[in-house]
């Protein structure tokens, strides 16, 4: 009986060892899946790419061309087909531009690696080669960049518009991409810094206007309206005080119920409560604030209607319910500390600004601090649009322009953009591909007619015959015109930085390297295995 469990046991392990063809079908469906995902994004590369308009579940529609955006509303549902919408997400924490392009890539390599297999070629050996024609890619554009100075602010400019000239609000890129570099470098500095915290630079949308009407203001920004009644909306010379405590009756810790059996125990209880925030108004005043900020409370409310009453008498504005996450940004910008208590109340922990005011724009209000004394590094940029998408996808690309100028602070070199980089990476590869030897030579060739895919698409995109273009940009790159590129308005080949297409280095490297290594996972798999639910 045992014996004929044991050799039971080996037979079927003889016939999955021999089932060759299993690893084969996942690795062709794993492929199909995630090609699938690179061929539906493929069509918004480049300036002249189309829109996706994207309806979710509960009816709400955006429009737009990022990458990274369509992937992260589609509804994936195959695990290969996911690390593709992972690895656009990828490019846009690392680059910030680039997550189409990334994608495209690694659909063009995925289809080229499904050749190589098809040959017999092992998937370790693709794998391998893949990984060394990378190497030699980065190699290959470190060469062709050109470095740059933060204090070149025309570069700055021509690399934000380059990015920007793909979206939908590509007509504002004149306005949008000076306002971007301007943003970036207000929160740097120069000389040290090599990396941007975007943090430091909120954005702010605003319904209502046009995306001309967008505006980088040099200190603070509140999207509430003053609590004041009757107080004042505008304040010259102002002394500004950022409290953590509550200007409202306080409460015990338990719920509890008073029980008030007649007036003057009732007369008594208002009585004390009109002296509790009376001596707190009094403090106020004492300390020569004028401009109060109230962080929003989750207990009580922490301002009270008498207690709003009071502050009018002393002429003081009151923003309040600022949220806990902004505390941080706000001590940033007017480089001061929270108060939490009333006894720190004083003219020592007060920052002063040259003008507080309330602004109204459209049917909304919002707060304004400028001329700040000693300003922390930050910068504040309100967007306007005049319906909700508009305004949704402005933000997106200002988004895109800050990232863009980021990954020039981080590494300080420019690339001719138009498929420039793509084509002489392909030509030079070639060439490396009639040196080696073995399956690192089909890799490479591989790996370099691939690449070809991003020209290809902007091409096709653009309505150019992809074939004749991508034809006559090849041979004007082994003539030696390294920056030679698809000029997609005038419909022909031109030297690409006198047109100012240019894009960071930072943005192609990390393009390459990530397609490159989301390719070499998805070739590892061999099996899919779905675990129990419990």
């Amino acid at each position: 009986m045992v014996a004929f469990s044991g050799s039971g046991d080996s037979k079927q392990a003889t016939n999955a060892y021999q089932d060759k063809s299993k690893p084969a079908e996942i690795r062709k469906s794993n492929i199909s899946a995630a090609k699938a995902v690179a061929d539906a994004i493929r069509t918004s590369l480049g300036p002249k790419g189309m829109d996706k308009m994207i309806q979710s579940a509960n009816g709400e529609v955006a429009i737009t061309n990022d990458g990274a955006t369509i992937l992260k509303q589609m509804n994936v549902i195959h695990p290969a087909a996911k690390m593709l919408v992972e690895l656009s997400n990828a490019q846009d924490v690392e680059a910030g531009d680039g997550t189409t392009s990334v994608v495209v890539i690694a659909g063009a390599l995925l289809e080229a690696s499904e050749k190589l297999l098809q040959k017999g070629i092992h998937p370790t050996g693709i794998s391998d080669g893949f990984q060394k024609a990378a190497a030699k890619s980065i190699e290959i554009i470190k060469n062709m960049a050109t470095p740059i100075l933060l204090t070149d602010r025309e570069s700055l400019v021509k690399s934000a518009s380059t990015a920007l000239n793909s979206k939908v609000v590509s007509q504002q890129s004149s306005l949008l991409a000076p306002l971007a570099v301007d943003a970036v470098l207000k929160v740097v500095d120069p000389a040290k810094d090599t990396n941007v915290d975007l943090k430091d630079i909120k954005v702010i949308k605003k319904l209502g206007g046009t995306v001309e009407d967008t505006k980088l203001i040099d200190g603070l920004v509140f999207t509430q309206k003053s609590s004041n009644v009757n107080g004042p909306r505008k304040i010259e010379k102002a002394k500004i005080g950022l409290i953590q405590f509550c200007i409202s009756p306080p409460k015990t810790d338990m719920d509890y119920n008073v029980v008030v059996s007649d007036y003057t125990a009732m007369d008594r209880v208002l009585r004390e409560e009109r002296a509790y925030i009376l001596n707190i108004v009094k403090q106020i005043k004492k300390a020569g604030c004028n401009v109060l900020l109230i962080q929003k409370s989750i207990l009580r409310d922490a301002l009270s209607e008498l207690a709003i009453h009071f502050l009018d008498k002393i002429k003081c504005m009151v923003i309040n319910n600022i949220e806990r996450e902004d505390i941080d940004y706000v001590c940033k910008t007017l480089n001061c500390r929270p108060i939490a208590s009333l006894d720190h109340f004083v003219a020592e922990n007060l920052v002063s600004a040259d003008l507080v005011e309330d602004v109204m724009t459209g049917n909304s209000h919002f707060v304004q601090i400028t001329g700040i004394n000693n300003p922390g590094r930050t910068v504040s940029i309100i967007v306007r649009g005049s319906n909700k998408l508009v305004l949704e996808e402005a933000e997106r690309s200002i988004h895109d322009a800050l990232c863009v100028i980021r990954c020039l602070v981080k590494h300080r070199a420019l690339l001719a953009g138009g498929g420039a980089p793509e084509i002489e990476i392909s030509l030079k590869l070639a060439e490396l591909a009639r040196l080696v030897t073995g399956v690192d030579a089909y890799c490479y060739r591989a790996f370099a007619q691939a690449l070809e895919v991003i020209p290809l698409t902007l091409a096709e995109n653009a309505g150019l015959n992809p074939i004749t273009t991508v034809t006559e940009l090849r041979n004007r790159h082994s003539q030696g015109e390294v920056t030679a590129g698809i000029n997609v308005r005038k419909g022909a080949i031109t030297n690409i930085l006198e047109e100012n297409v240019v894009q960071p280095l930072l943005v192609s490297i990390s393009a390459i390297t990530l397609a490159s290594e989301t390719v070499r996972s998805i070739l590892k798999i061999d099996d899919i295995v779905n675990t129990r639910g419990y």
